[in-house]
């Protein structure tokens, strides 16, 4: 017998209260029933969020469909926006811009790399006509983090978006887009959110409100928001998802996100602390806490050892395809699921390498980096 653990930084592993409700019979989106369930999950939106805003909507679609909807409904053709391109989703945000006509100023950075903070000042004093500066908090091709509060309070007396794809950080950080300078905050249900793929977030503040001008049909912000303050939806909505989105919210607060964000903190440096110990390298310089990105001219056969003993992670994506591994900290995963990934890397390191003599050290250094925190 075999179970198989799911480190993948989306999809993720998902908690038994959600996959309970998610096995129930399906409701019909236009009734008392699911309007009640859908005012309800906005309510707990907003808790997570810490913000008593309306304005936001829920799309039947991935996290870059969200993406897409922020660039088409708060950017116009010929505007001038500033991108953070330091991985694969850094360029997809310059994919989208490019594909709406925008103008767009490229802080390009080696993968792995983050933000320097003073460039992008300097950028922004240069052109005080960009109208937005669109980046990842977690950029997760490379576990980069981008710091999102510096980059909102560059940008807090500047008539500039401050566009955060959180896709990877939503439910990881404790994420306050009101008081921390974020304008447009992305989310997406197959992350730390606990669920399937198939539902998106897309929060705007006041300020990005007067920039509202949607072009499009389906991703028609102003549409939806309106219809979803109502507690319904312009089209058919992901009834399911939305139902478990009440039960993973529900999850986090009662958690609180203070201590979610601890948690996140504490698993990925003992991972990262872990991996070290035995050899690795890890990718970026300024990690993120929702995946570890671990440098190996090995990761395919890693990887591969790992699957076998029933730990399945992720691997590198474009040049980094072969060279690194990724294990995700999002999801249902406590201290004893990331143990077993430590174990199983170190017996795939085994097979790889044929050697033994690494047993057990990646797992004491794990352990030893929990202890010191119980303190």
């Amino acid at each position: 017998m075999k179970k198989e653990r799911l480190f993948t930084p989306g999809p993720v592993q998902i908690p038994e209260r959600v996959l309970k409700v998610l096995g129930e019979p399906i409701i019909h989106h236009r009734t008392p029933e699911f309007k009640e369930i859908f005012a309800y999950t906005r309510e707990l939106f907003k808790r997570l969020v810490d913000s008593p805003s309306d304005n936001f909507v829920y799309f039947a679609s991935s996290g870059t469909g969200a993406m897409e909807a922020a660039v088409a409904n708060f950017f116009n053709p010929g505007e001038k926006v500033i991108v953070i391109n330091a991985g694969k989703f850094g360029e997809r945000w310059v994919q989208i811009a490019n594909t709406y006509g925008l103008e767009v100023i490229e802080l390009k950075y080696e993968w792995g790399k983050s933000v320097d903070i003073d460039q992008l000042k300097d950028t922004l004093d240069k052109n005080p006509d960009a109208k937005g500066v669109l980046f990842q908090i977690s950029e997760t091709s490379t576990g980069a983090y981008h710091d999102y509060r510096a980059i909102g309070e560059l940008c807090k007396d500047r008539d500039t978006l401050v566009v955060a794809d959180a896709i990877t950080a939503l439910g990881v950080y404790n994420i306050k887009p009101q008081q921390e300078g974020i304008d447009i905050l992305i989310g997406g249900s197959q992350k730390a959110l606990m669920l399937p793929p198939g539902l998106s977030i897309l929060w705007f503040s006041e300020r990005a409100e007067k920039r509202l001008n949607p072009k499009g049909y389906y991703f028609d912000v102003k549409k939806e928001v309106k219809k979803q303050k109502d507690a319904t939806t312009a089209y058919t909505p992901a009834v399911s998802l939305i139902i478990g989105l009440r039960e993973s919210l529900e999850i986090l607060l009662e958690e609180g996100m203070e201590n979610v964000e601890k948690r996140h903190r504490l698993m990925s440096k003992a991972t990262r602390r872990a991996v070290e110990e035995l050899g690795f390298k890890v990718l970026p310089e300024n990690p993120a806490i929702s995946v570890t990105a671990v440098l190996s001219e090995f990761a395919q056969e890693l990887r591969k050892e790992m699957l076998t003993l029933g730990v399945r992670t992720a691997g590198g994506q474009d040049h980094l395809k072969g060279k690194l591994f990724r294990i995700s900290h999002m999801g249902y995963l406590d201290m004893l699921d990331h143990l077993s990934a430590i174990g199983a890397l170190e017996l795939a390191m085994v097979k790889v390498f044929g050697k033994t003599d690494h047993l057990g050290k990646g797992i004491k250094v794990f352990q030893e980096t929990i202890v010191e925190n119980l303190k």
